[in-house]
């Protein structure tokens, strides 16, 4: 696998490079973005903007960003960085996001969205988005007024395909059928975490995708920064992110502690295939066949090389029979690191008389 080999995106036909350059920590810098929320990013704009460019010049086709991502900073960088060359690049942008202390600012409300869509088009300084997604679910919404105003959208000319992110099955396959009994366009496509340490998608997301043909862009192959080598028993210093996001890298608890172990092993046969380990966390997203693309999160043009250099590992059989020993198929070992959890395990009034 190299990045000049494209994948058909799904049943939509579009080829797009076997990496997508995700922009999670791009803006403008690091700090809140002004609009009293959370969003700050690690990269400033100017790194940001040569980031995306060395990142096209090797082979990538595919940017996903995000509004929400520090509070649309992201994607005016994105948006700065594609001039001249928007038309070849696969464009992909999320809402649902709160964007501003007005909770209404958020959602997949017809509401929301309508007024979302124009903020995203204004800022990456496009007349069209090619994959707008719905960056989580919404519970409060029904599903069938999302995809009526999406569907809207595509006839509008302003999106070209629509999908979703981190939907449960139930969800993925709800759409489908409303979109078919209501004479809209369904999705097309379905955003997941996935690695070598989160593999739940594995029991019924990704084979569902496969049967609705949908294009799947998987993010999270380092599994938060799990693969990326701090994680080992002897490495002898603390994880790098844990300032950020506290939780996900609390190593206490037996399902923490076994995740802990997943990653040092992971490491250690890294080690013993003359990998480093983002070689064969990528390579391993990768050869999932119902994976279209992998989403990268380079922080730096040095993070970036790294990625682009995984992109070239195979795994053959026998190695993939070896992680599948170290971390079991369909296995995650908490439950945050499905990207969502859902309201009936989130909150235990549900669950209760």
């Amino acid at each position: 696998m190299s990045l000049s080999e494209l994948r058909v995106f799904g049943r939509s036909g579009t080829p797009i490079s076997p990496l997508t350059l995700g922009t999670m920590n791009f803006g403008e810098g690091s700090g809140a973005s002004g609009s009293g929320l959370p969003g700050g990013a690690p990269t400033g704009a100017d790194e940001s903007i040569r980031i995306i460019q060395a990142a096209l010049d090797a082979g990538i086709t595919a940017v996903d960003t995000a509004d929400v991502y520090s509070q649309g900073e992201s994607e005016q960088v994105v948006g700065r960085a594609l001039r001249g060359r928007r038309d070849d690049v696969f464009l992909a942008t999320k809402f649902h996001g709160q964007m501003s202390p007005n909770p209404a600012h958020s959602g997949n409300s017809r509401r929301w969205i309508m007024r979302a869509v124009e903020g995203s088009l204004r800022r990456l300084q496009t007349d069209r988005i090619d994959l707008y997604q719905a960056h989580r679910p919404d519970y409060n919404t029904d599903v069938l007024e999302t995809i009526t105003a999406l569907n809207d959208l595509i006839r509008q000319g302003k999106i070209l395909y629509y999908g979703t992110s981190v939907f449960t099955p139930a969800q993925l396959v709800e759409a489908q059928w409303l979109a078919t009994t209501n004479h809209l366009i369904p999705p097309v496509a379905n955003q997941v975490p996935y690695s070598m340490l989160v593999r739940g998608n594995e029991r019924d997301v990704l084979p569902i995708a496969q049967q609705y043909g949908l294009g799947v862009l998987a993010y999270g192959p380092l599994a938060g920064g799990w693969l990326s080598g701090d994680f080992v028993l002897d490495a002898g210093r603390a994880p790098t992110r844990t300032h950020s996001l506290p939780g996900r890298y609390d190593i206490s608890g037996p399902a923490s502690e076994r995740k802990l172990l997943a990653a040092d092993s992971l490491a250690r046969l890294a080690d013993k295939l003359e990998l480093t380990l983002v070689e064969l966390a990528v390579g391993f997203a990768l050869s999932h066949p119902a994976i279209s693309s992998v989403i990268i999160g380079p922080r730096s043009e040095e993070h970036l090389q790294a990625y682009l250099k995984a992109a070239d590992t195979v795994l053959d059989e026998s190695v993939l029979d070896l992680i599948d020993d170290l971390v079991p198929p369909g296995t995650n070992f908490v439950e945050r690191d499905a990207g969502a959890v859902v309201p009936s395990l989130e909150y235990a009034e549900l669950r209760r008389r």
